[in-house]
């Protein structure tokens, strides 16, 4: 019969003020037999600052010192090599003492699962042993307690941001939210400073330091001396809709705030409609890229917008799929009333892009005003076939896969009439979760009329992190592999592949 072994608990202290500690952690470090903590190098532990007056006598304590920071180590595996080996001797410590039967309890700085130490302790030994967490106040919530303001209201969204992230994503995580905190500031201060203005976001922006702890101050982020910030500090935009201090969004438009006599005195603004590329910075023209640093309104599908760097002074205007009719009408209304106004799209604007919707909502008279210029991107298909070689070399024909515009009927009949005329052939949305079975039709329907060696090219998130190039024939196509982030080219009867493997079609016919 194997011997019990101790019980561990992480347990949250707050953020600083000992009378923030729970009942419930109250009693559970009280009634340990040991109890740990982690502390920085050369720093005492501030969770056990906060935690002293319920350790009792005799306590056996564990103080888990980090041996570095984020400096220079001659650790072989460097800074992560350190940390790692760090949290495997901690866990090492505490398992012996759970093992001979003593109950721990590991304190941690505001929640035990929220940017806590405890959450590496957690990964090793909760599988182990017995284990309890506590939650705690954590800093952000006595950092609003101090400066006594709404952080969200109503259906405001809250974010919570690392610091540490590089400027432009943070500056575009903070357009997009109503309310957010800040952490982990200190050497990072300057450049989230930055990208609170690039967001429009810093008038409103309060650093609050040291939250619930008797040196506590706040005052707002402009006023702050970036060589005094410590670490014990973050930052507080509130969301509050209320007073018009949170993000604009695309269902209360900027231009909507004006007065009905001052709109109306404006001329409308030529709406651009811009093809970001299929993803990497590079493949954005520089034409795009310069219309898009003058505008003062982006719109478009989510993951789009998120690609057009944040900068001060403009609106972001997210929204999902299948709404493209109305984002169009959304981005003309603003151009009409004299706004500075980009729709953005993927790969290029004019393919299987939002450039069609928007003419589609121009057609009503009340945007005869509104002129539109389309600036042409990098599609997904010149993105693949560069990739693949020179598969698009010759004739070519475009077709999505999609049927959600477009009944299966009509697209078969294409799909059989660019087969019966030898025609090089990329597939645009050839599959999706709910919508599997047209990829499927299409490959018995090119297989009536083409041969089963037949060259063809999947390409998979080109230009991204993720990408890759599938060279295969239209009989071993697995199209339980396709999907949305896939585009297929399926080669001619005269399309080839080369010793080393690339793609091509010759601009002759024999």
């Amino acid at each position: 019969m194997s011997t019990p072994t101790g019980r561990f608990a992480g347990v949250g202290v707050g953020p600083g003020d000992p009378e923030l500690i729970t009942l419930k952690a109250a009693r559970l470090i009280g009634d340990a037999d040991v109890v740990a903590y982690h502390a920085g190098v050369r720093k005492q532990s501030n969770a056990r600052r906060i935690a002293a007056d319920l350790i009792r006598p005799g306590t056996v304590e564990e103080e888990l010192r980090y041996p570095v920071t984020t400096g220079s180590t001659d650790h072989p595996g460097g800074y992560a090599g350190a940390i790692a080996d760090f949290y495997e001797e901690s866990a090492a410590r505490l398992a012996a003492h759970l093992e001979a039967g003593r109950d721990v309890v590991l304190l941690a700085e505001g929640d035990p699962l929220f940017y806590g130490s405890y959450m590496y302790m957690h990964d090793r030994l909760a599988e182990r042993f017995p284990t309890e967490v506590v939650p705690g106040v954590p800093a952000f919530a006595a950092a609003t307690a101090a400066v006594a303001s709404p952080l969200v209201r109503q259906t405001d969204v809250l974010t919570v941001l690392p610091g540490t992230l590089p400027a432009p994503e943070l500056a575009r995580r903070l357009a997009d939210t109503d309310g957010a905190i800040i952490m982990k500031l200190g050497r990072t201060f300057p450049a989230v400073r930055a990208a609170l203005a690039e967001a429009g976001r810093l008038e409103q922006a309060l650093y609050v330091e040291r939250a619930s702890m008797p040196a506590e101050r706040w005052l707002p982020v402009t006023d702050v001396d970036p060589g005094s910030v410590p670490y014990f500090s973050l930052i507080v935009v509130p969301g509050d809709s209320k007073h018009g201090t949170g993000r604009r969004t695309a269902a209360v438009p900027a231009a909507a705030e004006e007065t009905a006599p001052a709109a109306a005195t404006r001329a409308a603004a030529e709406l651009l409609v811009v093809g970001l590329g299929p993803g990497p910075d590079h493949w954005l023209t520089p034409e795009a890229s310069a219309a898009l640093a003058e505008v003062d309104h982006v719109v478009g599908y989510a993951p789009y917008v998120a690609r057009v760097p944040q900068r001060a002074g403009l609106t972001r205007h997210a929204s999902g799929n299948t709404v493209e009719v109305d984002r169009a009408r959304l981005a003309l209304d603003l151009a009409a009333r004299g706004e500075r106004v980009a729709v953005v799209s993927g790969g290029d604007a004019g393919v299987f892009g939002m450039a069609s919707a928007v003419f589609e909502a121009a057609e009503d008279a009340g945007y005869a005003a509104v002129p539109v210029r389309v600036l042409p991107g990098v599609s997904a298909v010149q993105a693949v076939a560069a990739r693949a070689g020179a598969p698009v070399g010759a004739d070519f024909a475009v077709v999505s896969l999609s049927d959600r515009l477009k009944p299966w009927p009509v697209l078969e009949r294409r799909l059989r009439a660019v087969a019966e005329a030898d025609l090089v052939l990329a597939v645009y949305n050839p599959a999706s979760r709910s919508r599997t079975h047209q990829v499927v039709e299409l490959q018995k329907v090119l297989l009536e009329h083409r041969s089963p060696d037949t060259v063809v090219v999947v390409g998979r998130d080109v230009g991204r992190a993720e990408e890759s190039l599938t060279v295969t024939t239209l009989a071993g196509l697995d199209t339980d592999t396709v999907d949305m982030k896939c585009l297929l080219i399926v080669g001619a009867s005269s399309t080839r592949v080369t010793p080393t493997g690339q793609v091509w079609t010759p601009r002759y016919v024999d």
